[in-house]
């Protein structure tokens, strides 16, 4: 059925002859194993040309345990490779993945207002300490103290618009001291 190596004129159509016989049963060995369609067609075509490259070097008396060697090593090959790539895939993913769970659990227990609390407290304690005594003390009481507008301007001895302009000053001094952190606000 084969020809013998020294006859170069029926190496063409042996291929063919090969192709022909082997190919549906090497494409659907492969198939079986590594159930991708382009692989196991593209193994299959690779092992009857090795199996055809081995034929021109030596006479096969019987080609069919050959080439199911050759099948069984591609596919094995192809297999290996694509187990290789799984596995870095699936270390990656779970790289990626734990990295990803420390992000969810960093942000859950980020608490803004905290962070935030303390500067934001010694902005407005150094806002208050350029403005003049008695505005800084109006706007303690008003604040801190929760006293109303009429309460501190008896206290203090002025009128309710006095009281107004000096809490509306420092305010309008927070706001320029604080515009970073309004946004964290809202």
């Amino acid at each position: 059925m084969f020809a013998n190596k020294a006859d170069k004129t029926m190496q063409p159509l042996q291929f063919n002859t090969i192709f022909r016989d082997y190919y549906k049963k090497s494409y659907h060995f492969s198939l079986i194993y590594v159930r991708d369609t382009l692989a196991a067609e593209d193994i299959a075509t690779e092992s009857l040309i090795k199996l055809w490259e081995v034929m021109k070097r030596e006479t096969v008396d019987n080609p069919i345990p050959l080439l199911m060697k050759i099948l069984k090593n591609k596919s094995l090959d192809y297999l290996r490779k694509q187990s290789a790539e799984l596995e870095l895939m699936n270390r990656i993913t779970d790289s990626n993945i734990r990295e990803l769970n420390i992000r969810i659990y960093t942000l859950e227990s980020c608490n803004p207002e905290s962070i935030y609390s303390k500067e934001i407290q010694n902005i407005m304690f150094e806002t208050l300490k350029k403005m003049p005594e008695q505005t800084q003390h109006i706007f303690k009481l008003s604040r801190i103290e929760q006293k109303s507008c009429k309460e501190i301007a008896e206290m203090k001895g002025i009128s309710i618009k006095g009281v107004d302009y000096h809490i509306a000053k420092v305010l309008k001094e927070l706001r320029i001291s604080l515009k970073d952190y309004l946004t964290i606000f809202f």
